[in-house]
C-alpha cells in the first residue's frame, strides 16, 4: 500500500470537516477514494462521532418530491414490490419482465424521482429483472412494509399517502397495472345474418391475492368513472376485469399495456 505523508493525510481530513465530499478530496489531493474514505472513517472514530448514512428521504428531511412519481411506484410497490429491511441490508425491490424494458426504466426513474440519493441496480433473474434502491428508508415511503405477505396483513393507505393518490389516481392505477395487471384481447362468436362470425375485444385485468390491494384498485377505478366487474376463477375472486368499451378506452389513454 502507497505510504502518504502525515501532512498529505492531515490536509485530507481538513478538507473532509469542511463538508468536501470524498470524491473531491481524492481528486484534489490524486490520492485513492477507498484511503479518503478510510481517514474520514479514523478521524470520525477518534472524535467518537457516529456515522449516519446522508438521505434525501421526503418523510424525514421534509423535502418536496415528485408526487406524481410516487403514485406509480406505490402501485409497483403494492404489486410487484417488497422491502427487505435488516440491520446490514435495506433495499427496496422492483420485478419487472426482463422483455418488458421500458417498464424496468419506468421503474428505476419513478425510484429516482422519489429519493435520488440511494444506489439503484438492476439484478437479472429468471426471466425478470430486479430493480433495487438501496435505503433503509424505504420504509419511511411505505409504511405498508412488515413481516410476511401482503396478503397475509392489512395494507391500509396512511392519510398523506391517500392524498396522493387522490390527487393522482391515473399514475397509482398505471403503476398497479404495470405490476400485477395486463391488457389482453379476448373474442368470443357471434351470429350475424345466420353466420358465425368472431369478434375480439380487449379487456385489461388485474391480479391480485390481497383482498385490501385489490380494494384499494378497485376503489380508485370507481372514483375515475371507470367500470369493472369480479372475474372468478375456481372460486376465487383474485381478478377484477375491464372489460366496456368506453372503460378500456380510459385505460388505454391513461395506462396502456407494458412494454
Amino acid at each position: 500500500m502507497e505510504q502518504h505523508s502525515s501532512s498529505i493525510r492531515a490536509q485530507a481530513v481538513a478538507l473532509m470537516r469542511q463538508g468536501v465530499p470524498n470524491r473531491a478530496v481524492a481528486e484534489r489531493l490524486n490520492i485513492p477514494r477507498g484511503t479518503i474514505g478510510w481517514w474520514r472513517s479514523e478521524d470520525r472514530r477518534a472524535r467518537g462521532e457516529a456515522y449516519e448514512q446522508p438521505t434525501d428521504c421526503p418523510r424525514c428531511t421534509g423535502r418536496e418530491y415528485d408526487k406524481v412519481a410516487y403514485a406509480y411506484l406505490l402501485g409497483l410497490y403494492l404489486g410487484d414490490g417488497h422491502i427487505i429491511s435488516k440491520r446490514k441490508q435495506h433495499h427496496l425491490s422492483i420485478f419487472c419482465n426482463a422483455l418488458q424494458t421500458g417498464l424496468i426504466a419506468a421503474a428505476e426513474d419513478a425510484i429516482r424521482n422519489v429519493m435520488p440519493l440511494p444506489s439503484i441496480q438492476q439484478r437479472s433473474k429468471s426471466g425478470c429483472i430486479e430493480v433495487k434502491s438501496y435505503t433503509k428508508h424505504w420504509t419511511c415511503m411505505f409504511p405498508q412494509h412488515g413481516p410476511g405477505k401482503k396478503h397475509e396483513r392489512t395494507i391500509a393507505l396512511e392519510p398523506w399517502q391517500q392524498e396522493i393518490v387522490d390527487a393522482h389516481p391515473w399514475e397509482f392505477i398505471r403503476g398497479l397495472v404495470h405490476s400485477d395487471g395486463c391488457r389482453i384481447t379476448n373474442w368470443t362468436t357471434r351470429l350475424v345474418a345466420g353466420e358465425r362470425k368472431r369478434y375480439e375485444y380487449p379487456r385489461y385485468l388485474f391480479t391480485n391475492v390481497s383482498d385490501d390491494i385489490r380494494q384499494l384498485y378497485t376503489d380508485t377505478l370507481d372514483k375515475l368513472g371507470v367500470e369493472w366487474k369480479h372475474c372468478t376463477r375456481h372460486g376465487n375472486p383474485y381478478n377484477i376485469s375491464v372489460a366496456r368499451r368506453a372503460s378500456v378506452a380510459l385505460m388505454d389513454t391513461h395506462v396502456g399495456p407494458k412494454y
